[in-house]
């Protein structure tokens, strides 16, 4: 179960990642606004994708922004942490733009990084009866 919701914070984070350094790399932006945009839609398509899961089981939208703020909120946060610092430290990474092997294969590598980080707090979370075990009751 930790690997799964690992791997579902890991799609929603990358979605919003990808989208928020292409957008800042496009636009010329410089680390701080590039990573913020990212972090901010990392959390907006983790949350989205967890919501659409609660929706679907016929949740009200409230409720489901609440499940979902309350399974992805330590995962996305520890995640983020992780791939942007994972980016900072790799040498021209958040430099190197969008079309330089440098720049997709230093996300890569914190992706990676954070899935390995991320993985044993989910399982710590779970263990314990929060993080996205409040999500298992509305899976059918």
């Amino acid at each position: 179960m930790a690997a799964s919701a690992t791997l579902h914070c890991l799609t929603g984070c990358a979605i919003g990642e990808v989208l928020g350094m292409v957008i800042g790399t496009a636009l010329g932006w410089g680390n701080l606004p590039t990573i913020a945009l990212a972090v901010a839609l990392a959390f907006v398509f983790g949350y989205a994708l967890t919501m659409r899961g609660v929706l679907k089981a016929g949740v009200g939208f409230r409720q489901a922004l609440k499940v979902a703020l309350a399974a992805d909120t330590v995962s996305i946060i520890v995640m983020e942490v992780v791939d942007n610092g994972v980016m900072l430290v790799v040498p021209g990474a958040m430099d190197a733009g969008l079309a330089s092997l440098l720049f997709w294969g230093a996300l890569a590598f914190a992706f990676a990084v954070a899935f390995v980080v991320t993985l044993p707090v989910n399982k710590w979370l779970i263990a314990r009866g929060s993080g996205h075990a409040v999500v298992h009751a509305y899976h059918h």
